[in-house]
């Protein structure tokens, strides 16, 4: 597949999620996808599914924006935006309200028209510290002074 059809499933994918289509990921991603990421990997189309349905139902509102993209070989790499507002439960964790944006970059390797393998990295620390996750000690709270709130 050229670069460019390899870029239109990767904007598909991100469309998809958006608009709330996950029957669309049928014609994206393989059956046997495989996502490396943490700080969990997620194996097959079906988890894939779920795992975004968690996500938007903990985020209804949630939007993803592709703000840069780079195709190489059967690779995309993106540079990702999200943001949402937690009104529904999210990993065992009550509605907050709160809205959250966090940054994420992804490489998808594409083969025979589908996405069949994925790398991530996620830049949640911030968001999971606004929806109460996470807890700063006093020591890190020195350490990181300007940046923790």
């Amino acid at each position: 597949m050229s670069l460019e059809e390899n870029r239109a499933i990767v904007r598909r994918l991100i469309e998809a999620i958006n608009k709330r289509n996950l029957a669309l990921l049928d014609d994206l991603i393989a059956q046997d996808f495989f996502y490396h990421a943490q700080p969990h990997e997620i194996q097959g189309l079906d988890v894939v599914k779920q795992v975004i349905e968690d996500e938007v139902k903990g985020f209804p509102d949630l939007l993803v924006t592709i703000e840069d993209m780079i195709a190489e070989g059967d690779k995309v790499w993106v540079r990702l935006e999200q943001t949402g507002t937690h009104t529904g439960e999210f990993l065992g964790l009550a509605p907050t309200g709160k809205k959250i944006e966090y940054a994420s970059v992804a490489i998808w390797r594409i083969a025979n028209g589908k996405i069949v393998e994925g790398w991530g990295v996620y830049d949640y620390l911030d968001s999971y510290k606004e929806l109460g996750f996470i807890e700063y000690t006093e020591k890190t709270k020195k350490l990181f002074a300007e940046d923790v709130s």
